[in-house]
């Protein structure tokens, strides 16, 4: 286990064996973060967190109370999560069949947000900056910079990187940062 020396960990929390934690993090009450879990620098694990095992969180992530982040789950960094947003691990789950060999990989680009209660199915990709509306269902891969809701989640506009709606200009109100989009996918201009 290595926890960097300026990391707080609740004592309520439990942090297993083979666990990274880095400078900066705070673990917060009731958090389970399990083995082969690396947590990045600066993040905050908010009440009743479950994070693992064989999880990977970016730099910077925020994630609200109640989120449990299963095997196969990578967040890049500055991903936000919010409270009791859910990830799944399979596709077609029976309490009576046993299916841990059939996790999916579910990648969360940098900058990503999560909105309250939304749901992401496993074995779908969000691209960086995307944001996923509050109760969303992501069904399939969300491409950078979008913004979906709806169920299943549907892309409704795009956003900045700073999480601005973007009109038909596709220029960022706060920043003044320009995009385009090209064949349905937006990217970045000048910033």
């Amino acid at each position: 286990m290595t926890i960097h020396p300026k990391a707080v960990v609740h004592e309520s929390a439990f942090v297993d064996d083979n666990v990274s934690i880095g400078e900066d993090t705070r673990i917060w009450h009731f958090v389970h973060v399990l083995p082969h879990t690396t947590i990045g620098a600066r993040c905050s694990l908010g009440q009743n967190v479950m994070a693992g095992p064989h999880v990977t969180i970016g730099d910077n992530c925020k994630i609200q109370n109640n989120v449990a982040l299963y095997k196969g789950v990578t967040l890049a960094d500055d991903v936000f999560c919010g409270p009791s947003c859910v990830f799944t691990n399979v596709l077609t789950p029976r309490a009576f069949v046993e299916r841990k060999d059939e996790f999916r990989d579910t990648p969360v680009g940098k900058g990503a947000t999560i909105g309250a209660n939304a749901t992401i199915v496993c074995g779908n990709r969000l691209g960086e900056y995307c944001m996923v509306a509050a109760g969303a269902v992501v069904t399939r891969d969300v491409p950078p910079f979008a913004l979906v809701a709806g169920v299943p989640a549907r892309r409704i506009g795009w956003v900045s990187r700073t999480g601005e709606r973007l009109d038909e200009t596709l220029v960022c109100p706060r920043t003044g940062e320009v995009y385009e989009e090209i064949d349905g996918a937006l990217r970045l201009v000048e910033g």
